[in-house]
């Protein structure tokens, strides 16, 4: 989540300066070097990040890559940068060549927004003219996320992030194919089905009708996917609503709130209003147990405080909303329970 959150503030900032940067090395100061920094890698440590890395080719000297990180004294990617505007697809050979002269697995093309990572699946030592990696920063998916943080430099792992590449390259490949299909269906999609379907020769009138029967079936199909998991959710929610609401609290006349609840909640309190407002920690007492919630919301239960039945009890919520009781001896346990607390309430706020 850290990382999502800190990528999310660079695209923020990316959107808001883009059209204030007018050159290439702008560009890299500006949303490249960032980028680097929030990887882990210290872009002010010369021998951790290495700007304008000599790749020699052969006769050709003075050949320079932007930036080279290293680690242990190798490097282990290299990044080739450009200004923002520009269509990556026309530079993949000059970082080709580049990758060749050096001894890294990695290579990173970017002009600061479209990211494109690349290694040598198909042939050792040789740049893949595919990256197995691409993404564009301002629009961020989880799933893309959690593969660059393969490339952080506290889970940097050659092997793993290799062993990995070839799965996303395919995948991606793949997912590019049948987006084209579902676009525009090519004759062999086309006759895969109609081959099933139609007991007939396949003339080119036939193959005509297909196309679009092909097209249009596979959509309807999407379609239908994705409306059967949203009614699910739908109804899933609502059960959940319904059976929240079948949960009633105890009446108040028949509720007495007593000063080592209230204690207590004045020590959740001072724990929490470190972090969020005073205003947003409200607590509500049931027969059962003294309930204190975020934002005056059921669905946010903070902690639950069982104190009037012998033993006490602070029961604890996790991600998913799981109650835990952890027992205590006194209301001033409570504040071992600190950093859950403030966990929680930042789950919460994430949500």
């Amino acid at each position: 989540m850290e990382l999502y959150n800190q990528l999310k503030g660079l695209a923020d900032k990316i959107e808001q300066l883009k059209d204030k940067i007018d050159t290439e090395e702008s560009t890299k100061h500006a949303f490249t070097l960032p980028f680097i920094n929030i990887l882990g890698y210290d872009t002010f440590n010369p021998t951790e990040v290495v700007p304008e890395f000599t790749a020699d080719l052969g006769l050709k000297k003075g050949e320079k890559v932007d930036y080279a990180i290293f680690q242990e004294g190798n490097p282990i990617l290299i990044i080739e940068c450009k200004h923002w505007k520009q269509n990556l697809n026309v530079f993949n050979s000059q970082l080709f060549r580049y990758f060749h002269v050096t001894k890294t697995r990695f290579a990173l093309l970017t002009n600061g927004i479209v990211y494109r990572f690349y290694t040598d699946l198909e042939e050792t030592n040789k740049m893949d003219e595919k990256p197995f990696l691409e993404f564009d920063i301002t629009k961020l998916k989880e799933n893309t996320v959690k593969e660059i943080e393969k490339f952080h430099k506290s889970k940097f792992d050659i092997s793993k992030i290799v062993d990995n590449a070839s799965n996303l390259k395919y995948t991606r490949e793949v997912k590019s194919l049948i987006d084209q299909e579902l676009t525009e269906p090519s004759q062999d999609f086309v006759k895969l089905f109609a081959n099933r379907a139609y007991n007939g020769r396949l003339t080119a009138k036939v193959m005509n009708e297909f196309t679009e029967i092909v097209g249009k079936a596979f959509n309807q199909t999407i379609s239908e996917k994705v409306n059967d998991r949203l009614n699910s959710a739908l109804s899933t929610e609502q059960e959940k609503q319904l059976a929240e609401d079948k949960i009633e609290e105890q009446p108040k006349s028949k509720v007495d709130t007593t000063e080592e609840e209230m204690e207590g909640f004045q020590i959740v309190l001072a724990i929490l209003r470190r972090k969020i407002e005073k205003g947003r920690i409200v607590h509500r007492d049931t027969q059962s147990y003294f309930g204190i919630l975020l934002d005056d919301n059921n669905r946010k239960p903070i902690c639950r405080l069982h104190l009037n039945a012998g033993t006490k009890y602070i029961s604890l919520f996790d991600e998913s909303k799981n109650e835990t009781k952890h027992k205590i001896e006194s209301v001033d346990d409570i504040y071992r329970f600190e950093k859950q607390l403030l966990a929680t309430i930042e789950n919460y706020d994430n949500e």
